[in-house]
């Protein structure tokens, strides 16, 4: 199973990379967790345009889900071969409606399903390729999912916008990558149920006894220095924070 940041920046795009995004592949199949701002360009460094097999939305804030409206102009209106045929999409009640919204049309319009096949993710265990994944609702001010994705022996967890929260905890169990969100700043912002600090993602990492530790989601404003060290001195495995292009084997 590899792993390959596409976008990591948190709430807008910074200078160097586009919002949350994250390509998972094993056997063939490609897996995307999330397609926020600037996404869309991004990702094909990585893979071809039409080359996805599957998508999974965390929650529908714009920098997790709004460059899915420019991915369903190059599905719905491709210029060789005709439209595509529907890709799996798995996201909170309503995916379908807010993307049709987000993009201009009116809400009974039925042109998204056209090219996305929508699935409602609640908490629950299902299969998506060769991958076995497991949901559970996270805290975040909107309806929002952590992931753990299990493939040959191996685990890959990610909090998508989340608090402190116990399903986190239980969803990163012993995963050998945890992928984290650190948006705020220890001593800075203490905001319940939005967003990890550094601290509180290692501290996190470290409950769950996680093997390794990414750190993701972290704004322009924020200095990843500080959560970086901030996560360091709380999880005793390696931590390092998230890069774009930067890729992982799990």
């Amino acid at each position: 199973m590899k792993l390959t940041v596409v976008g990591c920046s948190g709430s807008f795009p910074s200078a160097e990379s586009a919002c949350s995004s994250y390509l998972v592949e094993a056997d063939g199949f490609r897996l995307l967790l999330d397609m926020g701002n600037g996404a869309l360009g991004e990702l094909q460094r990585h893979c071809g345009l039409y080359d996805l097999d599957a998508i999974f939305l965390s929650h529908l804030h714009a920098d997790h889900c709004i460059d899915m409206c420019a991915y369903f102009v190059a599905r719905y209106y491709r210029h060789d071969g005709g439209r595509c045929d529907p890709i799996p999409v798995y996201g909170p009640e309503g995916t379908e409606h807010r993307l049709t919204v987000a993009y201009g049309d009116t809400p009974t319009a039925s042109s998204m399903s056209e090219v996305f096949d929508f699935h409602t993710v609640k908490p629950s265990t299902f299969d998506v390729g060769p991958f076995t994944v497991h949901t559970e609702r996270v805290r975040h001010p909107v309806e929002a999912y952590g992931i753990r994705i299990e493939h040959a022996g191996k685990s890959l967890t990610y909090s998508g916008d989340t608090g402190t929260s116990d399903a986190l905890d239980q969803l990163a169990r012993e995963t050998d990558l945890f992928l984290c969100e650190a948006a705020f700043t220890h001593g800075k912002e203490n905001i319940p149920d939005l967003h990890l600090n550094g601290r509180e993602a290692g501290e996190t990492a470290n409950r769950a006894g996680a093997r390794k530790l990414i750190l993701t989601h972290i704004p322009p404003w924020t200095d990843p220095q500080v959560n970086l060290a901030d996560a360091r001195e709380v999880f005793r495995g390696p931590v390092e924070l998230a890069a774009p292009r930067a890729s992982y084997e799990i």
